[in-house]
């Protein structure tokens, strides 16, 4: 996917404007995020749950070169073939290679956003294989030709009315709005599909150190079936997704599916460790894993290596207000969101990815339901502190802050400029409501608005009640 950070404000002025988008948004996020509370309230461990989840990838980052030694030793005792790719363009030249080297014409892919990240679609299908997406929005994406708007809902940009003018068009299939008629649809298209490819794609949710095992996590029979019905599969991870033990899955996969759709477990967990064996009853003949560096190696060792502790749940995205109001292609790139807003600047460079870390609110709510507690809000805070050292904040940004500080840090003139704005309040806002600013302000209050300063500053009332004991009042 090629990345168009640079443009988020155009885009999200679009995204606001794109009536569709909005009511798709709006059927989507608040399902995930009420089905997500529900999870939790009935899951009285979550928070231990987290606790000990944020230890297991901590663990898994501090030792990541033994862990993924032990991984690599594990895989290849166990039939796989294991590769190593620094970046994009070598990820994918092993890809075509591989499929070049297979006899592959026709494969068929499990959702991966690894695979996004490198473009791999494309570069296989500029050798001459034909790609499948099989996630069912993942297909819906595919045949309109879009790039995926969440990392695991990919079509939520979509209704169900957009789906059933696509697959009227795209299939001439008969328009219908109903999900299990358009369900039936595409696995109908895709039976086909998954009975003659040479070659079955997928992504990795955990890769078990101990055992050499690939984990995923899928509410589709497709994952599966991707991984074992082709004579070969092809997985694709970045090194970030090992973790020590398999012992270590019950942990993760309890937080993974309530945070990420509210489940209690994913309809399909699959360990799948090695090739066929004797005996067994399916399996790939073939297993290729292409373990991907791009950056990873970079960020570990820099004051962001928390950020690869995610486990891409997408709860941060889904609680995310900006997230909400533009989706995810405003983003411009593969991973939406709060975790996007730090990993695209880490990954593609903060002078390419300089609006994404400011297209946040810093209400906090990303880093609360972060399963594995990582302190998304102090990252984003940390960034712009970033492109202010590099030169990337613009003059009048530099003056306004600076302005700022001054006065936040001079408790006499914040106390002087409270008792301006409660007057001038008073006299303006007569409902003690905002809604509209001037000059430079008004982007504010264009599309929200704002309680009016109280009359009186808190320093005044505190002062006031300060010398009344606690019992008389």
């Amino acid at each position: 996917m090629e990345p168009r950070v640079r443009h988020f404000v155009r885009n999200s002025e679009k995204a606001l404007a794109d009536r569709q988008l909005q009511v798709a948004l709006s059927r989507t996020t608040g399902k995930f995020l009420e089905n997500r509370a529900a999870a939790v309230a009935e899951f009285p461990r979550f928070e231990g749950a987290r606790e000990s989840a944020s230890r297991i990838r901590q663990e898994a980052l501090d030792n990541l070169d033994a862990h993924l030694a032990r991984f690599i030793t594990e895989a290849r005792k166990r039939g796989a073939v294991v590769h190593a790719a620094r970046d994009g363009p070598e990820a994918r030249e092993i890809a075509a290679r591989i499929a070049k080297e297979e006899g592959v014409s026709l494969a068929v892919k499990s959702k991966s956003m690894i695979a996004e990240e490198v473009g791999l679609n494309g570069a296989l299908e500029a050798d001459g294989v034909e790609v499948v997406e099989t996630d069912l929005g993942e297909y819906i994406i595919q045949l309109a030709g879009e790039p995926p708007s969440h990392i695991i809902a990919p079509a939520i940009h979509k209704t169900r009315e957009d789906v059933s003018r696509l697959f009227e068009e795209k299939l001439g299939e008969p328009y219908t709005e109903e999900i299990p008629a358009l369900t039936r649809i595409a696995r109908r298209r895709l039976r086909d599909k998954f009975f003659s490819a040479q070659m079955g794609i997928s992504g990795a949710n955990f890769l078990c150190a101990d055992t050499g095992s690939v984990v995923l996590v899928t509410n589709e029979g497709n994952g599966r079936m991707v991984a074992t019905l082709p004579r070969v599969h092809m997985v694709i991870a970045g090194i970030d997704k090992v973790i020590p033990r398999l012992a270590d899955l019950p942990v993760l996969l309890s937080l993974l599916p309530r945070s990420a759709t509210g489940q209690a477990l994913s309809s399909y967990v699959s360990v799948l460790t090695g090739t066929k064996r004797a005996g067994d009853a399916e399996g790939p003949e073939r297993l290729h894993i292409i373990l991907l560096d791009n950056g990873r190696t970079g960020i570990l060792q820099g004051k962001y290596r928390e950020i690869l502790k995610c486990i891409r749940c997408g709860a941060c995205i889904n609680v995310c207000p900006v997230f909400q109001s533009v989706g995810g292609h405003a983003y411009g790139w593969v991973y939406p969101g709060p975790v996007g807003s730090v990993l695209a600047p880490l990954i593609l460079g903060l002078p390419e990815s300089s609006p994404l870390p400011n297209a946040s609110t810093l209400c906090g709510a990303c880093g609360e339901v972060c399963p594995v507690k990582i302190p998304i809000p102090g990252m984003l805070v940390e960034l712009r502190g970033d492109e202010r050292e590099q030169g990337l904040k613009t003059p009048a940004e530099v003056l306004g802050m600076k302005a700022y500080a001054s006065v936040m840090s001079r408790a006499g003139i914040l106390e002087a400029f409270q008792r301006v704005a409660g007057v001038v309040s008073a006299l303006l806002f007569k409902e003690r409501k905002i809604e509209w600013l001037p000059f430079a302000f008004s982007g504010w209050t264009e599309r929200r608005d704002f309680p009016a300063p109280a009359p009186q500053p808190f320093r005044k009332l505190w002062k006031r009640q300060r010398g009344i004991r606690p019992w008389t009042r």
